[in-house]
This record gives structure tokens, sequence and C-alpha cells, in this order.
């Protein structure tokens, strides 16, 4: 699953076509679904209107699509009435719109009740979210995987290799499917009992992801250290401080691939980066990418 970018011009203005024509071209090199509105996506800076152009867009691919819903600017607490940050809102436009699912983003308060009003607004199946930006305890992760529409967990916590592990595991016993979206323990991720991915490495080089995943399921091990080793020489130059950044470097290599174009290449919602910094991202690449068999 490719954990999308949302193409903009620097002003934040979105093109309903250049969306189409980027997401069509991950599903083309070999996204399986896609996970709309997300991290990646900067769903929670987007307007309704926007957020409804870019799902009923993805949606028509015919793919399996998941909704980023939840979430603020800046990750600020819950206001004091309870509503969780327009979540529930979120997901019955997404149901009306035909989205498969919700990807859950992580709230300050209480997780459960938060995930039990989304589960209430449409009884869309949901992928909860350990998120590097505000962890999932353990306890809290438990309780989270045993409600009736949690589906699954993405994990996605960079740099906490115990902590991947220990989520995995706790949704594996759980019954629920465990998705990496850990662009820098990718490989290791997969052996610790992952069993699919949705990545933000994948907003661009999803031909190089889906090939550590097909080499993955194979005998070929070399074809897997190959694979692996050419995903990470990308997340090292790509998922780094600032992390925040990331969304930028991603969106500078689907230019560069042509997947969108460079005026529609930018994160208006990220810190800067100095000069020089595009150059460097784009040398990490290794041409061609792998791509599915035909």
């Amino acid at each position: 699953m490719a954990a999308a970018a949302t193409p903009m011009t620097a002003a934040g203005e979105v093109d309903p076509d250049v969306v189409t024509r980027y997401l069509a071209s991950l599903v083309a090199d070999g996204a399986g679904a896609l996970a709309v509105l997300a991290h990646t996506g900067r769903g929670p800076f987007l307007t309704p209107d926007t957020r409804a152009a870019v799902i009923g867009r993805a949606v028509a691919l015919g793919v399996p699509v998941l909704v980023g819903v939840g979430g603020t600017p800046g990750q600020g607490a819950i206001p004091e009435d309870g509503e969780p940050d327009g979540a529930a809102e979120q997901t019955r436009l997404a149901a009306e719109l035909g989205a498969t699912g919700v990807l859950v983003f992580p709230s300050p308060g209480d997780r459960l009740a938060h995930h039990d009003a989304v589960w209430r607004a449409a009884r869309l199946p949901m992928i909860a979210f350990d998120l590097y930006t505000r962890p999932c305890p353990p306890e809290v992760m438990r309780g989270l995987l045993t409600h009736p529409g949690v589906a699954g967990l993405k994990t996605a916590l960079l740099s906490d290799a115990m902590g991947c592990q220990r989520a995995i595991a706790l949704t594996r016993d759980a019954g629920r499917l465990a998705i990496t979206g850990e662009d820098r323990m990718f490989a290791p991720s997969l052996l610790w009992g992952a069993e699919a991915a949705l990545v933000g490495i994948a907003a661009a080089q999803v031909g190089l992801t889906a090939a550590v995943m097909r080499a993955f399921r194979g005998p070929d091990l070399p074809a897997f250290h190959e694979a692996s080793s050419r995903l990470d020489r990308l997340a090292a130059a790509t998922f780094t401080d600032p992390m925040e950044c990331y969304v930028q470097r991603m969106l500078w290599l689907a230019a560069a691939e042509g997947r969108i174009p460079p005026d529609h290449a930018h994160d208006p919602y990220g810190p800067a980066l100095p000069v020089g910094e595009r150059e460097t991202v784009l040398r990490s690449v290794t041409p061609p990418a792998d791509k599915p068999d035909s």
C-alpha cells in the first residue's frame, strides 16, 4: 500500500487531475492499494472539499483505498467537548465516497473512545496507527486491538526497534493484520512478522518498495538483500532529520520520476530545507527502479 503524498503548489493548491495521474502511476508501478490523506498526504491540513476530491479520484482507480482521518495541524489537543478532531465526520465522508477503510491518526486523549467514535460513524474497517509523533502505550494498544472495528495496526516508529517488534507481536497475537510503516526498518519489520506494508517511501519509489516485498515472499535471499539495501539507501536520504521534511523529499522524487509536474512538488506544511538537499535526495536513487512482472 502506497502512503501517497498530495501533490500541491507552493500556495497549497491541489489540482484533482494531477492527483489522478499521480495516484494512477503508483498503482501502475506496483501499489496494490492506496492510502490517501494520511501523514504523507498531509490530510489534517486539507479542507473538506480538497479531501473529497482526493478520495474520489483515488476510489475511481479501482483499488482498495484507505483514508487518513483525524489528526490536527501540529497534533494539537482534542477540544474540551471531546470531539475527536473531526475524525467521525471525515469517516462518514470517506464511506460515502467509497473508501475501503480508514487509517486513524493517534489522538492525545482516550484512544479507544476515539476509535469507537470513528467506528460508530460509518462502520468502516479501521487501521490503528502507532505513529512516531505519538507512540501508543502497550496497554492502550492491547485495548485497541480488541475493538471489533480495528482490522489491523500500522507501526511507524522509525527508530524504535523494540517498540516495532512489540506492536507487530501484539497485533498478530490479537488476530489483526500487522502492517509495517517502517521506512527506516523496512526489511527487519518484515522479518519480525509484518504481513503487509503501508509506507511513505512508496509515495515515489513504489517499484523499489514492491520489489522488496516480492523478494521477501520468494526463495532468493540475495535478491531480498539487494532490493532492501537499495531501499535503505533511499530511506537514509529521505527519512532523516528534520523528519517532517520527508514529505517534501518524496515529492521531489515523484517529480523527478515524472509522476507530478515540478510546480506541484511542494509541501507548504513542512519545515524549510537547505539549498542543495534536493540534489542529495535525487542522488540517493539507483535507477532504474524495479517494476512488477507483466
